[in-house]
């Protein structure tokens, strides 16, 4: 195996601090984009769609939640995906593994959700073997084929106006590898991650970041700890960015 040298601390720290530099164009890139992503325009969802969830049938409004936003990833669990009936796609299994707790992404107004073509007796028994908490739907119409879901896994983010919905964004392949955290999943949506530095159109809500962070139990409540501790911590935290950005 060819490997990299031992070097010295101080060789190591430039050699870190010379890799900053690109990782730090790359995450303003990446801002860059999910602005850009955020001014996209939008698909109006004319049709109506039909699913079946663990209380009955429901409709793509009502997989909102009553919430903004909605992310739907067409899992892979049916009749000819290997392992049915016992379990589901191995690459849909390890991204759901990987999904943060999904009060945070509630808090930004955004449900998240699975669609599958599993029967739901099926679906709440993978759930209970994986100790998966994700809300999860039986695709009963063409929803998949309609969305570009029907032969490979992808992501779908929708945005309601009342009971308008209207598709915002899509991604698959390799781009569905970075997802999972709460942020990864917010830079997809029309709204975004909803804080002040963001570069979105005018009207768009905003308010200071950090200060809305919970604990994931602690939402609803008017103050959580973290938000105390923020307004301890904000000249510190503003000192350091400030640090930063000069490196």
């Amino acid at each position: 195996m060819n490997v990299p040298p031992i070097v010295s601390p101080q060789e190591w720290e430039a050699a870190r601090r010379h890799l900053l530099v690109k990782e730090k164009e790359l995450t303003r890139a990446h801002d860059a984009l999910a602005a850009e992503r955020r001014r996209m325009p939008r698909m109006a969802v004319e049709k109506e769609y039909a699913f079946e969830g663990p209380k009955g049938p429901v409709t793509l409004l009502d997989l909102f939640e009553g919430r903004r936003q909605l992310i739907v990833y067409r899992f892979f669990f049916e009749p000819g995906v290997g392992g049915w009936p016992e379990s589901g796609c191995t690459g849909c299994s390890m991204m759901a593994d990987q999904v943060a707790h999904l009060a945070h992404l509630n808090s930004r107004d955004t449900t998240f959700a699975y669609a599958s073509r599993a029967p739901q007796p099926d679906i709440e028994r993978l759930k209970r073997r994986m100790g998966w908490d994700i809300p999860w739907y039986t695709i009963t119409d063409d929803f998949d084929a309609d969305f570009g879901v029907d032969e490979w896994h992808g992501t779908n983010v929708f945005l309601r106006d009342g009971d308008r919905v209207f598709r915002t964004y899509f991604v698959n392949n390799r781009g569905d590898e970075a997802l999972g955290s709460t942020w990864s999943h917010l830079d997809l949506t029309a709204l975004g991650r909803q804080e002040e530095w963001e570069d979105s159109p005018e009207g768009y809500p905003q308010n200071p970041p950090y200060k809305w962070w919970r604990l994931h139990d602690e939402y609803g409540s008017e103050a959580g700890r973290w938000e105390q501790q923020v307004d301890e911590a904000l000249p510190l935290i503003d000192e350091h960015a400030r640090r930063s950005a000069g490196e």
